[in-house]
């Protein structure tokens, strides 16, 4: 881990190698310290909300601002527009929860579920609405097939219409994860549902499963790259096609690694490793993705590795230059390889060139040769048109004794 940052120079400053600590604004109070919270980033701030510490459930709501490093309370106010049928007590505060969901909706926070003790006597899962713009806070009544609290590993699968407050449960062809918790989820381009990870008891998994929107039919994907040891108790975000997975552990240890798979070619990759007590290295913590100034951040924060953290650690490595660095490598590999087979074709015009050069000195032997041959038979033919010459010579002198006698 790389030294903190501070409100003075800004996220801006942060490199693009490594996690570092946000270190808070002077006079700024932190949070308690926590894990099993939920949080989530609205407006250039990150909400934290509950969490369990010491065997305490948490009902605050706090906020970091990251204009200016600052922490606050957020205490919401309970909505009388949206009392619901269980209690009509407007002064009642936020329950306190652990383990529960946090969606952004809007400018709203959806609070889901939680090991909250104070349950409907149906004991249904409960769904909160936190209103940042209002601070205000409300119990909303849903409909349709209402998930139950059960006290069992359950696999099956319900949606919750955030227009229309109406839970289905959703039916699946055969072949989905096996029950478990602390498992991570992300939707992938609208369409796929990602689950990856987590727990049963005695069990740590680190098989990913997809789900078709669509067709509601599971997959395993058949994966490459990194081998992914299992955990449960971490925490990812998607950011673009890309999803960001630290913390977590198997039951024996904590996870060191943060992690990414590309969800268009189920690619794992080991981007970062951190020591066995950095706060990354710890299960039940949050990791969101934040967008300041124009460049996203991944945004991590509490957990527990036999102590509870209240740090705010950020990177912007991972979202930009890990794969522009791997793309730089395959370009690099690539231009290498061009490299190799362009010094092996120099050595075979070098060789071309000297094969060239003999069939040059050849070439001026042979004319040589040729014009030696040719002198040669020049000669020969002069001779013997010599010789020839004498003989009719004689043959004629021959002819002219006798004509005398």
């Amino acid at each position: 881990m790389g030294e903190g940052i501070s409100g003075e120079v800004g996220l801006a400053a942060a490199p693009y190698d490594q996690w570092l600590l946000l270190s808070p604004a002077d006079g700024s109070p932190r949070p308690s310290a926590r894990y099993k919270h939920a949080a989530e980033v609205v407006q250039d701030k990150l909400f934290v909300v509950g969490g369990s510490r010491n065997g305490r459930s948490l009902s605050d709501v706090q906020v970091f601002d990251f204009k200016t490093f600052m922490w606050s309370a957020l205490i919401p106010t309970r909505d009388q527009n949206h009392l619901n049928h269980e209690n009509n007590d407007t002064d009642q505060p936020f329950p306190a929860l652990p383990g529960h969901s946090l969606v952004k909706w809007k400018n709203n926070l959806v609070v889901i579920a939680g090991n909250i003790r104070s349950q409907s006597a149906l004991n249904k899962v409960s769904v909160w609405l936190i209103d940042v713009e209002t601070n205000s806070w409300s119990a909303l009544d849903t409909y349709g097939k209402v998930p139950d609290h059960k006290r069992r590993l359950l696999n099956d699968l319900h949606i919750l219409d955030l227009e229309t407050m109406m839970w289905e449960e959703v039916k699946t062809a055969k072949g989905g994860p096996a029950a478990r918790y602390d498992h991570s989820a992300a939707l992938y381009a609208d369409q796929y549902l990602l689950i990856f990870g987590g727990s049963s008891h005695s069990t740590c998994f680190n098989d990913l499963y997809l789900l078709d929107l669509q067709t509601m039919e599971w997959s395993r994907p058949d994966t490459q790259g990194a081998h992914i040891s299992p955990r449960s108790g971490h925490a990812g975000t998607m950011i673009d096609e890309n999803w960001y997975i630290v913390g977590g552990g198997d039951n024996a240890s904590g996870s060191t690694d943060t992690i990414v798979m590309n969800g268009s070619k189920f690619v794992w990759s080991v981007v970062t490793s951190v020591s066995a007590w950095d706060p990354l290295a710890c299960e039940g913590l949050t990791l969101c993705s934040a967008t300041v100034d124009g460049e996203k951040f991944l945004i991590a924060f509490g957990g527990y590795n036999g102590k509870y953290n209240n740090e705010v650690l950020t990177s912007k490595s991972f979202v930009f230059s890990f794969f522009l660095l791997k793309e730089l490598k395959s370009v690099q590999d690539q231009l290498a390889a061009e490299g190799s087979r362009c010094q092996k074709l120099e050595i075979h015009i070098a060789a071309a060139r000297k094969r060239l050069e003999s069939a040059s000195s050849l070439e001026n032997e042979l004319d040589v040769l040729r014009q030696q041959i040719s002198q040669v038979e020049q000669t020969m033919s002069t001779a013997q048109r010599q010789k020839s010459g004498g003989v009719w010579k004689w043959v004629a002198g021959s002819a002219e004794v006798s004509d005398d006698e």
